[in-house]
């Protein structure tokens, strides 16, 4: 029978082999060999272009940009580089203006990256080719307010729309309408007959275009009307900054543009293309998994809240006796938050699993990571952590109360006072959450 540490040591082994998969630049040198379906576009208009413009956004988007520039060269003729505030220091890459975009919520780098990255799109010209790399966070990392909507106003709304709950289409429905980049404004600004390509590494569920990073560079299938119906949904509406309604209101009544659509002109020399996302990564977790002699089961997308979904993964552990076997699943759990405790969803959802343990009575040797491929996991330096059979037990020993933990939203001192807090530091890369679960290995 496998020990605490033995089973740590496999799930991070298949983890960072779910990393490994969606390196950036790995993905981005693909796409720019043609080696990824439908990338063939991609090549050709980067062999005709007469001059190379980038913009790469998010988490990712170090890495990314200096694949693009390993490639490309002097051919670059400018490019705009937006990086998580939390990077590690690097030396400037050449060519490139770097601002450090705020995350999760945006700061006056994000807007001023946003204002610059419009500036370089508008004086794109005949045979130009604006090459942008797209990674998740750049929702927050890369913003410009619209209309009287002030930086305070965003910040306001998001914080209220990412403690009550509301997936990532929900939350980037009203990022799109409060911007004027977002939601295909950014491809919209784009000069006369030049093109733009963008290669996309998803941290959405199902790979939506329209969603990933607010889609700057997708067409939206969103409306004012909306935006509206997510913050009346989400009991947010009567407590928006006024100049927030005031906005999305006269949008309503047509006097503010709506987004681009999908047959938006502006949008016809535009190519998006998925270059990797959370089935890469789980796709290379099972391979890694059979590696390890494991049999392999893929779970359900993580979709809703945390609680239920940490239950549900519990239950079916539970159920998953006789051979070794390895449970992954992956995508981006939400959770409502009602205390002021510390930790992220994918703490909270381990936490859940951690308790409803204590109900299933699953195997002793069941064990169990939840983390963020982006080694960050909410405001802490946590990218998730493991739960076991005897989890709650543990924290109990040590004087935490999990379901006190779990109603005051803090996981994250609960899984500390156990040492099962995932500490992997930033990976570079972002494609949501992943759930990796062995059983009677």
């Amino acid at each position: 029978m496998k020990t605490h540490d033995d089973l740590k040591r496999d799930l991070v082994r298949i983890y960072r082999a779910a990393i490994a998969a969606v390196d950036p630049a790995l993905l981005t040198g693909r796409a720019l060999e043609g080696r990824l379906p439908e990338s063939d576009a991609v090549r050709i208009a980067m062999a005709q272009a007469r001059r190379i413009l980038v913009l790469a956004i998010g988490k990712a988007s170090r890495a990314m940009a200096e694949e693009i520039r390993r490639r490309a060269g002097e051919r670059i003729a400018e490019g705009i580089l937006v990086v998580p505030p939390s990077s590690p220091p690097a030396s400037p890459l050449r060519g490139f203006r770097q601002f450090a975009g705020g995350h999760p919520l945006p700061n006056q780098s994000s807007i001023e990256a946003a204002h610059a990255a419009l500036e370089v799109a508008a004086k794109a010209g005949p045979g130009d080719l604006l090459l942008v790399a797209l990674s998740g966070g750049a929702s927050a990392m890369f913003a410009a307010p619209a209309g009287e909507v002030t930086l305070e106003d965003k910040i306001a709304v998001t914080s209220a729309l990412l403690r009550s709950g509301a997936s990532i289409r929900e939350l980037n429905c009203v990022r799109k309408h409060l911007s004027a980049v977002k939601g295909g404004r950014l491809a919209a600004a784009l000069g006369p007959r030049a093109r733009l390509v963008s290669l996309i590494i998803s941290d959405v569920p199902g790979d939506d275009i329209a969603t990933i990073g607010s889609g700057p560079t997708a067409p939206d299938p969103t409306t004012f009307a909306d935006a509206i119906a997510v913050l009346k949904r989400r009991r947010i509406w009567g407590r928006a900054p006024e100049r927030v309604r005031d906005h999305l209101e006269r949008g309503v009544a047509g006097e503010i543009p709506e987004t681009p659509g999908g047959d938006d002109p502006s949008l016809a020399r535009v190519c998006n293309l998925i270059v990797g996302g959370n089935r890469t990564a789980l796709d290379a977790a099972a391979e890694e998994a059979r590696r390890m002699n494991l049999i392999v089961e893929r779970g359900r997308e993580l979709t809703g809240e945390a609680d239920q979904l940490g239950r549900e993964f519990a239950a079916r552990i539970a159920e998953l006796r006789g051979s070794p076997t390895c449970l992954i699943a992956g995508g981006e759990p939400v959770v409502t938050v009602r205390g002021g405790g510390r930790g992220g969803r994918a703490q909270h959802c381990a936490l859940s699993i951690a308790m409803e343990f204590a109900n299933a009575a699953p195997g002793s040797s069941a064990g169990v990571l939840v983390a963020g491929t982006d080694g960050i996991d909410g405001p802490t330096d946590a990218a998730g952590a493991f739960a076991f059979a005897d989890s709650a037990a543990r924290m109990r020993a040590k004087g935490v109360d999990p379901e006190t933990a779990s109603r005051r939203n803090d996981a994250y001192n609960a899984f500390d006072a156990i040492g099962d807090l995932f500490r992997p530091g930033p990976t570079g890369t972002n494609v949501a959450d992943l759930i990796i679960a062995l059983s009677d290995c």
